[in-house]
């Protein structure tokens, strides 16, 4: 992360989830705060670093946004964060993390966080953990069958695999560098 405050952008047609997720997080980040699609399209620009997206939401959804984010060329890490439980269309999103509410304080700040440190990542690492995430959601949501019965899985599973491959020696020295910071703790 630069020296500037990060900035992170919560969208959520639900004020009282704006408003408490800005209260979590304004010690510590720039926050900004849109309760519609299209005001946080209206607000959005280069200096946001880290986007909480609702994916239901009147007018202009969470989807809808997130896909205009990615048209724009916008270079901001998005997590959805939605009670929506993940179904397979998400493989194809472009969101780099996927939260089910409810999620409390700790969850949201790690999240964050995460988000913040992927921002440094070349292109295909920052690919592997999207990935990664999406397929963890679908592992969450969905029963062992269903996953095995699903070409769209299966894709998925392969393409992390294959990426897994190409980054080998860079998630090695990635998890030898998380390892010895859980050390410390």
């Amino acid at each position: 992360m630069s020296e500037a405050t990060p900035t992170v952008m919560i969208v959520d047609d639900e004020v009282n989830i704006t408003e408490l997720f800005g209260v979590w997080l304004e010690a510590d980040y720039d926050v900004r705060m849109a309760n519609s699609g299209e005001e946080a399209l209206a607000e959005l620009d280069e200096s946001v670093d880290v986007v909480l997206l609702d994916r239901r939401m009147p007018g202009l959804s969470g989807d809808e946004v997130l896909e205009e984010i990615r048209d724009r060329g916008y270079d901001c890490r998005v997590a959805m964060v939605t009670a929506v439980d993940p179904d397979f269309d998400v493989i194809e999103m472009g969101f780099d993390d996927y939260l089910t509410k409810p999620i409390d304080r700790e969850g949201l700040e790690s999240a964050i966080e995460s988000l913040l440190d992927r921002k440094e990542y070349d292109d295909a690492m920052q690919e592997y953990y999207a990935l990664t995430s999406k397929k963890a959601a679908l592992e969450s949501s969905k029963p062992a069958s269903e996953l095995e019965a699903s070409e769209e899985y299966a894709e998925l599973k392969a393409e992390i695999e294959t990426l897994e491959g190409d980054l080998e020696g860079a998630l090695e020295t990635e998890s030898d560098f998380e390892s010895a910071f859980r050390d410390l703790d």
